[in-house]
């Protein structure tokens, strides 16, 4: 491996450590600063495949459970992480509908693992269960709403690098 893509992981998996960092250092970046950190992958996907965003999506989430000091913040990026590099195989599907559906199964899965048995363990979310289940389902909703907000906005992220940020890095 050359020097240019492991400087470019490096550099980027500093960066969604920082992102990380500073959302848990924020109470109202819990759930912002994963999603920004999720941005970082795009260019290693991009440019390295997604073997190398899968090792940068793995070092990220092992230094930010080390090094973050908000659990929650860390373990939301752990769980929604890894999306990008699923992203271009729901893309492939042939129906708009059973992509939509993809997309919220894999945020409802990811939703109930996170706040299901991980964040009971370690009790951070002492108040969920005893809320409303009208409330925890619009909690739900909200959160399909925003995970399909992220993945448009992983869309036109990714066809901005192809267009224009991607022909002035090799000029």
């Amino acid at each position: 491996m050359s020097a240019r893509p492991l400087a470019l992981c490096g550099v980027l998996t500093a960066l969604a450590i920082v992102l990380l960092c500073l959302g848990g250092l924020l109470p109202a970046a819990t759930f912002c600063a994963p999603l920004l950190a999720v941005t970082v992958l795009l260019p290693v996907l991009e440019e390295l495949g997604p073997k190398a965003a899968g090792t940068v999506y793995a070092a990220v989430s092992l230094l930010a459970l080390l090094l973050g000091p908000d659990r929650e913040t860390s373990l939301v990026y752990l769980f929604f992480g890894w999306y990008p590099i699923l992203r271009p195989k729901i893309a492939a599907l042939p129906l708009r509908f059973l992509r939509v559906l993809a997309r919220l199964a894999v945020c409802c899965v990811s939703v109930f693992l996170l706040y299901g048995p991980v964040l009971q363990l370690i009790g951070l979310t002492a108040d969920l269960p005893a809320a409303s289940w009208c409330f925890n389902l619009l909690l739900l909703g909200l959160g399909n709403v925003v995970f399909l907000l992220m993945d448009f906005t992983l869309a036109r992220l990714t066809r901005l690098w192809r267009r224009k940020l991607k022909p002035y890095l090799y000029r």
